[in-house]
């Protein structure tokens, strides 16, 4: 409160010179003083000024009392403010009532109430940075054991990215117009891309088809049972989308993708070296296992040579960090959104993934905090996330093998966060399993028409899509090199309404 007097009165010219944390009590006096002449000012700023970004007590308790009071659908003033205020305390030589009777006295105008909100928000801001860089530092200085460098960094980063997440006031409604134009952008920009899509590309055109490329902050779950290649797509797509990255300047200086786009790969299973050798069989048509056991011939090595310098162009960025956790998972994509450009995230798979909870969580509680994370980060960062998932064992206990919605382990928050479910069902593997072990049975024959017919084949079921119809796309898939593409033949585009 002495601070608030010292702002009323001009400082004496022996003053001592000291370095304070950064503040603007003038600002802070203007700003409330508008909102206790006007109690309009006050919604100028509540949706992202709160007590705490106040440098004076004082003042954080007058504006959470007004922000009460106003809220309650009464008016807030001097003298239906004080009651509420301790009547002993003094500001200088002032009462409090006499105080908030001078500030609503030397109130001019709420036309800049937002801006006295804003400077007082940011201020607020840089005392917070002010006291992570001291955190940083101390802890530095006393090495606790419990907090080695690398955790201490962690902790750091998840404190300034929380800062930065939440360091924005550009939130709120905007009108149905700015939406409708934001719309017509996105028609426009559809027009111009290769393909016309208003998505991003998948580069496998019968699923563009369908779903009209990825659309940005749609979180959409791929899954499958092991050994159906949801890894396989996953790279796959992520891969072309990399491939194809065309960007274009825009008149402030900075880069959106016009084609394609910057990936970033969160790669829980596989080494990025593993992952790295399956782009590399898929470019080459060189086997991935040949490549593993080094039964290459010296064109196939020329091909990969030139592959590889091919490939080292292309912006997709891969993080094997093993059981990361969503608040982990979030730093680093705004990081990489920042310094390189994000167009789109793929996580392989949401159940290596830890929650940022307590430990005694359930399994079900811990995933719904993954999904949710997940979709949030989407929207944020507006890129879409392909998020691999497992199925449950449940559908190898059925005679049709074809997943259902239902079969998501811990199904309910994924299901329900995702705007897309896409399954990927290879009919291939589960007949030759069946493959009848004596040639001459009389099954055989009939065994061998469905192989078939089924083999090198891969069905991607559309189980959920919000903007979109639902369906299956038929996909040639080819196990030697890990690869998805278009079908050949005309005839097996049609897409299988089920």
């Amino acid at each position: 409160m002495n601070e608030a007097a010292r702002k009323l009165a001009p400082a004496p010219n022996n003053e001592p010179h000291y370095r304070e944390a950064p503040n603007n009590l003038e600002a802070e006096q203007a700003l409330l003083g508008a909102i206790l002449v006007n109690n309009d000012a006050y919604y100028r700023v509540s949706d992202f000024l709160k007590p705490t970004h106040f440098y004076e007590p004082l003042h954080r308790r007058i504006f959470e009392v007004a922000g009460d009071i106003i809220r309650m659908g009464k008016t807030a003033h001097p003298v239906t403010i004080k009651t509420f205020l301790p009547a002993d305390d003094r500001v200088g030589d002032l009462t409090v009532a006499q105080y908030l009777a001078r500030l609503a006295a030397e109130a001019v105008t709420i036309i800049n109430a937002e801006d006295y909100g804003r400077a007082i928000y940011d201020l607020a801001l840089r005392r917070a940075l002010i006291t992570i860089g001291e955190d940083m530092v101390n802890i530095a200085f006393d090495a606790p054991l419990d907090m080695p460098p690398q955790a201490q960094i962690e902790d750091t980063e998840r404190r300034l990215f929380e800062l930065a997440e939440t360091g924005r006031y550009d939130g709120g409604f905007q009108s149905f117009s700015d939406a409708v134009a934001q719309a017509i952008d996105m028609a426009g920009a559809a027009f111009e891309r290769d393909g016309h899509l208003s998505g991003i590309s998948t580069g496998i055109m019968s699923l563009d088809a369908k779903m009209g490329g990825l659309q940005r902050s749609d979180l959409i779950v791929l899954a499958g049972r092991p050994g159906m290649g949801k890894t396989s797509l996953a790279t796959n797509i992520a891969y072309n989308i990399a491939a194809a990255y065309e960007p274009e300047v825009l008149p402030d200086g900075s880069f959106k993708a016009k084609n394609g786009g910057v990936v970033g790969f969160y790669s829980l299973e596989m080494s990025s070296e593993q992952l790295a050798t399956r782009i590399i069989s898929e470019q080459t048509e060189v086997s991935s296992s040949k490549i593993r056991r080094g039964d290459i011939t010296e064109a196939d090595f020329e091909k990969l040579v030139a592959c590889s310098q091919m490939m080292q162009k292309v912006p997709l960025y891969i993080d094997q960090t093993g059981g990361i956790s969503i608040a982990q998972l979030s730093a680093r994509a705004r990081r990489l959104k920042r310094q390189r450009g994000l167009d789109c995230l793929v996580v392989d798979y949401i159940q290596l993934m830890t929650g940022s909870g307590k430990s005694g969580e359930n399994r079900v509680q811990e995933v719904t905090q993954i999904t949710t994370g997940l979709k949030a980060l989407g929207k944020e960062l507006n890129v879409p996330i392909i998020a691999l998932s497992q199925l449950s064992r449940q559908v190898e206990n059925r005679d049709d093998k074809r997943p259902q919605l239902s079969d998501l382990r811990e199904s309910g928050s994924i299901e329900q966060d995702a705007d897309v479910v896409l399954f990927v069902f290879r009919e291939e593997y589960y007949v030759k399993n069946m493959e009848p072990r004596d040639p001459n049975d009389p099954k055989y024959p009939e065994w061998e028409a469905t192989m078939d017919k089924v083999k090198g084949t891969a069905d991607v079921i559309i189980a959920k899509q919000r903007h979109g119809p639902t369906g299956t796309v038929k996909l040639a898939f080819q196990s030697e090199y890990t690869r998805f593409a278009d079908l050949a033949d005309p005839s097996f585009t049609q897409y299988e309404e089920h």
